[in-house]
């Protein structure tokens, strides 16, 4: 049986085989007319391979600066705050050039949705090494695999956001059917803090990379699994609703 496309799909994604960000905009897109919120919808995106996402994302869009995304898409809540309004990012543009403005949209505790496809590169300008490069893994700018001892250890960004006083975090991650099933539940839960006015939400999601990996599709999900999830964690590590 075939699933409808989402309407806000208007064309099929331009991303490469088997890169996860084409299953991320699908489940934007669903969750996006699923709560009604399709027709009241704005994105901020920058640079990277998030910026594929408005030639095939039917939402009014915002593009900003490279690494600006949180914090055009903060003024833009603030000045149409009855739009649901939310980031998509990549792990180079939020957390490298990025990592002021992402941190003080949360440290600030905006009222928005922040979706952040980490795939361990910048995927877009060939694979060099991203703050959540693995150690030891091999990129175009570390071709002898990354060493924390010159470059630091790969960045939990989660973990620095727990710090302070936000509405949600979560983490999930594309490896299977029912892991993009609870990757789906995550994003849904952050576009609803906004819709309750708790405050700030983020999603990270562990996407593949096959082509900078030089992974099959199939290799780039079992080394999420078994290689990148001990690093980075799935689940929830804040929800505005425990604390209630």
């Amino acid at each position: 049986m075939k699933c409808a496309r989402p309407k806000i799909l208007f064309a099929d994604n331009k991303y490469c085989p088997g890169c996860g960000h084409g299953i991320v905009n699908r489940l934007i897109a669903e969750i996006l007319e699923e709560s009604g919120d399709d027709k009241k919808a704005l994105a901020a995106f920058a640079v990277g391979c998030s910026s594929w996402m408005p030639d095939t994302f039917g939402v009014d869009c915002v593009q900003a600066q490279h690494g600006r995304a949180a914090a055009v898409a903060c003024g833009m809540k603030r000045s149409r705050p009855e739009c649901t309004v939310f980031a998509y990012q990549g792990d180079g543009d939020a957390l490298a050039i990025g990592l002021s403005e992402t941190m003080w949209a949360a440290i600030r505790n905006e009222n928005i949705t922040v979706i952040f496809v980490n795939n361990g590169n910048f995927g877009m300008t060939g694979g060099q090494m991203a703050p959540t490069t693995l150690a030891g893994q091999i990129t175009t700018t570390s071709p002898g695999g990354r060493d924390p001892a010159t470059t630091g250890y790969p960045l939990n960004v989660i973990e620095m956001m727990r710090t302070v006083d936000v509405a949600y975090l979560a983490r999930g991650a594309l490896t299977d059917p029912a892991a993009i099933r609870k990757t789906k539940s995550y994003i849904g839960r952050a576009f609803e803090a906004q819709r309750t006015q708790a405050g700030y939400a983020f999603v990270e999601v562990l996407s593949p990379c096959p082509t900078n990996w030089k992974m099959t599709p199939l290799d780039s999900l079992t080394h999420i699994s078994k290689v990148v999830e001990a690093v980075y964690p799935l689940g929830e590590f804040a929800d505005w609703k425990m604390k209630k």
